[in-house]
């Protein structure tokens, strides 16, 4: 095995010359054990093409910067087109609304584990968003004014919690996603970016003094590898959710950006907190947007009772994902679950008038036909909680800008960004509420660009690779393809996604997820001695691709569980039967007068900082803490914890 440059490309003029240039230096070899090398350079890369990878791309090249796009689908594939319910904002078109009522929601949602800056950033930006994106062309549902039509939508409330629901969610119909995904790619088209569709990011480049100076990538189609080297990196490549068997995500989401981050020696955070959706369809884990219940459908069980209205007699169906998860949960512990084997519980939307299912939720009711084979106009859907998003991820400040914390101290990692579900800024906190996620990918791809802008000017000496730069990668390439153990991938990815289902689900407690340590610590180990590979080749060797995608999926999942167990307490998301209470600094179910605040060491309103060592599968856990302060305290202030009830 060995690695060959045979072509220095910094010229490229589209997408399509960059394909024909790989090609021809790649010549007809197919099963050889030489890897030529085809190197770039760009101003900066951008990793993924779902809403946050298209917005800080043209955000880049709007400027002026020569910048690359790198994506293993074709954009309008990427996960984001599967967003149905809409993206929030306080526009105020239903009611009078408020930028800071959703900040205080979204800081509530999040248990308090939300960084109260990036929620301040994000929650006042979010009009001006929702307003581009409809400049830009995006065909919002429209109320008979003929202004953007605003659902209701789970924990979203008027008057910091006091004036009852808000509608803020702004929705087309019930395909929100697909066409916010289309219309940043449709615009993305008018600036000069080069695509690169269908190449495999393997990993991040780092020079001595740890900054960031490129991305080793593999095209998909003939297998040569690609060396970019750059002066700013964005990494946008989605969440992980195919870590569990029954999942909403696609195939795709196996948190390559994760991985990549933790090979180069870089932390994750707050990688335990992984969002159940309450109404995936039973049996086939597609989603059931929230929109469903803001448009008033309601959830049942098999006496036919309300159910919510026990679990949270405010918001009832409308409460928090992770309340709502949970809830259902009981109902089918306690023995009230549906069907034959009481292993599910219904979504009821045959009240609502016919106009309504066609107009708003014309996806969802031939969503359930093909999957659930269900009338919605005549019968529930079946549902059952499933996983669906990644609270957690790659550490960012507000900026966007990713972060290390190894000495107690936040320090910005130069030349590297990140933006969207593979990254944790942490607006989400323990859990995220439904509508924040579109919502993220676009202010936060939005502000990787402009930080980008605001630090660096096009054309910018790019730093210089290392040496050995992309050595690493190439090894770890050539031993995964000839892999000769006796495990295929397919069957080490169902084992894993059967123990994450079963020892880090929606309730968890001591000795299951302690079962789960010791059964990913074994897997983690059996991917490294009996994985077996049956396609040698590079020309689309999706057996090979799946492996790598394996590898980071394996990374990810361990570093999930291993923090999960480590957590004593519930909060959000992350919900421990051994340990039922969220454990602050402070009592705040009690009068705080002459209470002192305990250390970070004795609570757990912290964030987790995960390392990992990716050959030996050994994780390092550290913490941060959650910033409470707002950008501006008189423009915002910030918002205390408290008992959360919906």
């Amino acid at each position: 095995m060995f690695l060959t440059r045979v072509l220095n490309h910094t010229k490229a003029a589209s997408s399509r010359a960059l394909h024909m240039s790989a090609r021809a230096a790649a010549g007809a070899e197919q099963v050889s054990r030489s890897y030529p090398i085809i190197d770039h350079e760009f101003d900066a890369v951008v990793v993924g093409a779902g809403g946050a990878g298209l917005r800080a791309a043209f955000g880049l090249t709007e400027q002026g910067f020569k910048t690359a796009c790198i994506t293993k689908l074709f954009p309008t594939r990427s996960h984001t087109v599967a967003a149905q319910g809409g993206i929030n904002a306080a526009l105020g078109n239903m009611e009078d609304d408020d930028w800071r009522w959703h900040m205080y929601d979204t800081v509530k949602g999040s248990d308090w584990l939300g960084d109260q800056d990036a929620i301040h950033y994000m929650a006042k930006e979010a009009p001006h968003t929702v307003y581009e994106l409809e400049n830009y062309g995006m065909p919002f549902s429209r109320t008979e004014e003929g202004r953007i039509y605003q659902r209701a939508f789970g924990a979203q409330s008027l008057d910091y919690g006091r004036g009852g629901q808000a509608h803020r969610c702004c929705a087309v119909a019930d395909r929100t996603g697909h066409s916010l995904l289309h219309t940043l790619y449709g615009q993305s088209l008018r600036y000069d970016t080069a695509y690169f569709i269908e190449y495999f990011a393997m990993d991040l480049i780092m020079d001595d003094e740890g900054q960031c100076v490129g991305v080793m990538a593999m095209c998909m189609e003939d297998g040569t590898l690609h060396r970019f080297n750059c002066k700013n990196t964005v990494l946008a490549t989605g969440g992980f959710g195919r870590c569990y068997f029954s999942a909403t995500s696609a195939h795709a989401c196996t948190g390559d950006g994760n991985a990549m981050v933790t090979r180069a020696g870089l932390q994750n955070e707050d990688l335990e907190f992984v969002q159940f959706h309450p109404t995936g369809i039973y049996g086939a884990g597609c989603l059931i947007t929230e929109g469903c219940r803001g448009e008033g459908g309601i959830l049942l069980n098999s006496e036919g009772e309300r159910y919510m209205e026990r679990y949270a007699p405010t918001a009832k169906d409308l409460a928090s994902r992770d309340v709502v998860s949970r809830s259902s949960t009981i109902e089918i512990r306690e023995g009230r679950g549906c069907g034959p084997d009481k292993d599910h519980v219904y979504l009821q939307l045959s009240h609502l008038p016919a106009d309504v299912l066609a107009t708003r939720l014309p996806g969802i009711s031939e969503t359930a036909a093909i999957f659930a084979g269900v009338d919605v106009t005549k019968e529930p859907i079946p549902v059952l909680p499933t996983v669906h998003y990644n609270m957690g991820g790659v550490p960012t400040n507000f900026r966007g800008q990713v972060i290390r914390n190894t000495t107690g101290k936040d320090e910005i990692v130069p030349g590297l960004y990140a933006a969207g579900e593979v990254a944790c800024a942490s607006v989400h906190g323990a859990n995220r509420l439904g509508a924040n996620s579109l919502l993220d990918i676009v202010v936060f791809g939005r502000a990787c660009a402009n930080t980008i802008g605001e630090l660096d000017k096009p054309g910018d000496k790019v730093p210089a690779l290392p040496s050995n730069a992309g050595e690493e990668s190439v090894a770890r390439l050539d031993a995964t393809r000839y892999a000769e153990g006796t495990t295929s991938v397919a069957d080490l990815r169902l084992e894993m996604q059967k123990t994450m289902q079963s020892n880090a689900a929606v309730f968890r407690d001591g000795p299951t997820l302690v079962e789960g340590v010791e059964k990913m610590s074994d897997l983690y180990a059996k991917m490294g001695d009996d994985l077996k590979l049956y396609d040698r080749g590079l020309v689309f060797n999706t057996d090979l691709i799946e492996a790598l995608e394996l590898q980071n999926l394996m990374i990810c999942a361990t570093q999930t569980i291993v923090s999960a167990e480590a957590r004593k307490e519930s909060r959000g998301a992350h919900a421990r039967e051994d340990f039922p209470d969220r454990m602050d600094e402070m009592d705040y179910a009690a009068p705080l007068e002459g209470q002192v605040a305990k250390p970070i060491e004795e609570h757990w309103r912290k964030h987790t900082m995960s390392a990992m060592d990716a050959t030996t599968g050994n994780i390092e856990l550290s913490y941060r803490p959650v910033i409470d302060s707002t950008l501006d305290d008189k423009e915002c202030a910030s918002v205390p914890p408290k008992i959360r009830s919906y």
